[in-house]
């Protein structure tokens, strides 16, 4: 099997829905509409300020694929990219196409002088993904991830502390 490596173009966004929808469920168990699970690929596409993915393709399918956003860090006058939304289908993992999408985004950030570094986040029982990020250099950061989900709870967006 020739994997490509390519930039994703607007044709490609049902695949990436689609394989962000497996991701969802096998990640976190949840089961993403498809119509939302759509318009965000294609919210991607309609601005591209907000980042860009990458595929890797095989006999004319996706079969893996990779976001990267941007986040601006006035500390070091540059955009660390975040790699997202990582997906590689089941059929064709531990065959390097993740590592070939990740040496890509490599490639193209460090042609630039904007980019001061890649950042991404694993689930804590992802450990094969884990090992997988660790041998392609990354290192864990000293920062504990937070957030705030208003897509998946429930109520005011803006919850005041109890009295």
């Amino acid at each position: 099997m020739e994997i490509m490596i390519r930039p994703a173009v607007r044709t490609d966004a049902s695949a990436i829905a689609a394989n962000n929808r497996a991701t969802a469920l096998e990640t976190e168990g949840w089961d993403l509409e498809p119509g939302t699970a759509l318009a965000g690929v294609e919210a991607l596409f309609d601005e591209p300020a907000r980042g860009f993915y990458l595929v890797a393709e095989a006999d004319g399918a996706v079969v893996g694929q990779c976001m990267v956003t941007y986040e601006w860090s006035d500390w070091r006058n540059g955009n660390f990219w975040w790699i997202q939304s990582v997906y590689v289908r089941p059929g064709v993992r531990r065959q390097g196409v993740f590592r070939r999408l990740y040496r890509a985004v490599e490639e193209i950030a460090g042609a630039r002088k904007d980019v001061t570094g890649l950042r991404l986040y694993v689930e804590l029982e992802n450990r094969m993904a884990l090992q997988t990020y660790l041998r392609l250099g990354m290192h864990r950061a000293p920062y504990i991830l937070l957030e705030r989900d208003y897509a998946r709870e429930p109520g005011d967006r803006v919850r005041r502390p109890s009295p």
